[in-house]
């Protein structure tokens, strides 16, 4: 199962086990975090999307805080004597994403689960009999 989240104005696509590296979050190393912002979740054959998908929340744990690597910005006007050489070090944060939590009420829901959690296989919408 995956969902598509979003953060720092960039979208991730995440799986349980994924790592990601987001825009910096001031959030200490080892913490949990919860992304609520889903803009999509499926399991492979149900797809959850706008309304549906803010129901959903996506968990993570903070690995660490870093520095990304530099780059150099160099502005030059020809003929003129001017340039400027800079650098910048973009801050981020590595989260790796324990859970993603909620989902579909019918099909896939883990009624045993306090936290909601989808689980893995069919389940009881996808047995054919409708009412």
């Amino acid at each position: 199962m995956y969902a598509v989240i979003e953060t720092g104005g960039k979208q991730y696509r995440v799986e349980k086990g994924t790592v990601i590296r987001v825009e910096r979050i001031d959030v200490p190393e080892g913490e949990k975090v919860t992304f609520e912002r889903v803009l999509m979740a499926s399991d492979g054959k149900t797809v959850l999307a706008g309304p549906q998908a803010e129901k959903v929340k996506v968990e993570g744990t903070v690995i660490r805080q870093g520095k990304d690597r530099k780059i150099i910005v160099f502005k030059y006007r020809p003929k003129k004597g001017y340039h400027r050489k800079l650098g910048h070090r973009q801050l981020f944060t590595e989260i790796r994403v324990d859970k993603i939590v909620g989902g579909p009420r019918g099909g896939r829901h883990r009624s045993d689960s306090p936290a909601g959690e989808w689980e893995e296989g069919p389940g009881p919408a996808s047995e054919g009999s409708e009412a």
